[in-house]
């Protein structure tokens, strides 16, 4: 079993400070937040970035800044969301690609997500994908149900993606696949053999399906953008926090926690 690679998703784009006072939002809290998951554990950042007020962007110039910060600290792979947020059109959610970071997301599918809808119709997909391709940048794919996968088999049959795969399964979100154990071991079933695997749980569902992918030898995303609390009722107190306890739960069992070059070999990048 490989080690554990680690995902801290840290801003997201819908949580605010009234949320969670920690949430990181300019470049520098950005940079020093990444930092302290890198030291917890966190050979990833998955980023989204603010603009000054706290609203979600996507505008490139943003997220140079705060990739820069966390350059100046530490090595982690940076993993740019091409989802942005609800609403966006694909030529924004793109932006961050022309920064060409060593990992990117790419949704392939449309879901509820809430009360909206997370659109991704097959022209977003090809287009995000080839951009992919062109700039050299390892696609993370982002699973919200089941025919995603089967939409990303698709991509590899057109050439827009290469094998292996790695998968991000976001399980929780209200509208699309729960946050059981069960439905994590159906997504897992479903993908190639020789595919690498993280599961994002949402709200309550982070710490019991990060248990069952150290288990099963997959990897673990965790932070605020996913889940803001330590415990019931109980705010985190950073991003690093969630890390780290899921970087000592998988030590105590035995699973050693991959280093961001460790990641790099396991991922293929």
């Amino acid at each position: 079993m490989d080690k554990l690679i680690i995902t801290a998703a840290m801003v997201g784009a819908e949580v605010t400070k009234e949320h969670n006072p920690a949430l990181p939002i300019t470049a520098e809290e950005i940079g020093e937040e990444a930092y302290r998951c890198y030291r917890a554990g966190a050979s990833i950042i998955h980023l989204h970035v603010r603009k000054e007020d706290g609203r979600p962007t996507q505008d490139r110039e943003v997220f140079s800044r705060a990739i820069e910060e966390i350059r100046k600290r530490c090595d982690v792979i940076v993993q740019v969301s091409t989802g942005g947020a609800v609403g966006m059109s694909a030529e924004e959610r793109m932006q961050p690609l022309e920064l060409k970071p060593e990992m990117a997301t790419l949704t392939t599918g449309t879901c509820n997500f809430g009360s909206e809808i997370f659109t991704n119709p097959e022209g977003y997909i090809e287009k995000f994908a080839l951009k992919m391709k062109e700039y050299g940048i390892k696609p993370e794919i982002e699973v919200f149900e089941r025919g995603m996968i089967s939409n990303a088999l698709t991509l590899v049959k057109k050439g827009l993606l290469s094998t292996p795969l790695h998968f991000d399964f976001v399980m929780g979100v209200p509208g699309a696949i729960p946050g059981e154990v069960r439905d994590l071991v159906y997504l897992v079933d479903s993908i190639p053999e020789g595919s690498t695997w993280t599961v994002a749980g949402i709200g309550r569902t982070e710490t019991p399906l990060s248990l069952a992918a150290i288990a099963m030898g997959g990897n673990v995303r965790v932070g605020f953008e996913d889940n803001i609390y330590y415990s019931k009722g109980v705010l985190a107190e950073s991003n690093a926090q969630l890390v780290e306890r899921i970087a000592r739960i998988s030590r105590d069992a035995g699973r050693e926690v991959a280093s961001p070059d460790e990641a790099r070999r396991i991922l293929g990048i």
